[in-house]
């Protein structure tokens, strides 16, 4: 291992269309948080789930370009489900260095289930996305899964970032479809990243047998395969004393740096994200 290879501190990019990426961001920076790390919101095209596939997939890409343009990225994380669905295999032709996705956790959710019925709660893009079906007929042939797509809880957790309050009364008036069933789903999928967000609100509308499940954990064990080489315990703390790290503050970057993101400032510093930039995808 060469003293280049020790200097070298990986620079993860997480991108998401809002604040929905952070409860993906959130775990990796807490697992390592000696590492590099970029936040990518394209607040100018939010949210992903009114798009097309093509328009989210070019998007992403003039994202992770503006992004690469100014700082060297080792990997990029896509902290969003429709845009995952929707232009995983797109971008990985485009791309050089390793991307990550997220999938809705339905395989471990048909594994955990008592009843054998499931409630998929995304967006309205993502549960009519045929990778959705294949998901099922895959790991949830044997169960009964219910899907329920919903842009509203989107902005929901986007106005709880910014410490605005959030209606039980909405929330109930959302999960109606399935509170009104003499079953309801004993796991449900949180299906887009935003919501990991609201479980607290989700929580206290639904039965506490309720299993909530997110695909963060499968996520950061994605990534800890292919930072392997970075994140040996050894090899961080011989780089730790060899690196500045304050050379590299964490940063956000948002596609349209008017009021709204603005106040995300504080909660951004939350994270350990002490930088906030507009960038263009002209």
């Amino acid at each position: 291992m060469s003293l280049q290879d020790l200097q070298t501190r990986p620079t993860l990019l997480v991108v998401d269309s809002g604040v929905g990426g952070l409860s993906i961001y959130q775990p990796l920076w807490q697992r390592w948080p000696a590492l590099h790390y970029l936040y990518a919101f394209d607040n100018a095209g939010f949210p992903y789930g009114d798009l097309s596939a093509n328009e989210v997939s070019r998007r992403l890409i003039a994202l992770i370009d503006a992004v690469q343009q100014r700082q060297h990225v080792h990997l990029v994380v896509v902290a969003c489900n429709t845009a995952s669905t929707a232009a995983l295999p797109l971008l990985r032709q485009r791309f050089s260095v390793p991307i990550v996705g997220v999938v809705p956790a339905i395989k471990p959710a048909a594994a955990i289930t008592r009843s054998g019925v499931i409630g998929l709660l995304a967006t309205p893009a993502t549960i009519q996305r045929p990778y959705i079906d294949e998901l099922i007929q895959q790991f949830a042939a044997h169960c009964q899964v219910e899907r329920l797509g919903s842009i509203e809880l989107v902005r929901l957790a986007e106005a709880k970032v910014r410490d605005q309050a959030v209606s039980t009364a909405v929330i109930e008036k959302i999960l109606a479809p399935w509170l009104c069933r003499s079953q309801v789903p004993d796991t449900i999928v949180l299906g887009c990243t935003h919501f990991p967000l609201l479980s607290a609100e989700l929580s206290k509308v639904l039965s506490p047998e309720v299993v909530l499940i997110d695909s963060a954990t499968a996520v950061v064990r994605q990534v800890e395969k292919l930072l392997r080489p970075y994140c040996n315990d050894q090899q961080q703390a011989l780089r730790n004393k060899l690196y500045d790290l304050s050379r590299q503050v964490n940063k956000a970057y948002c596609t349209r740096l008017d009021a709204s993101a603005a106040a995300l400032r504080g909660t951004l510093h939350d994270y350990q994200l002490m930088t906030l930039q507009a960038i263009s995808l002209d």
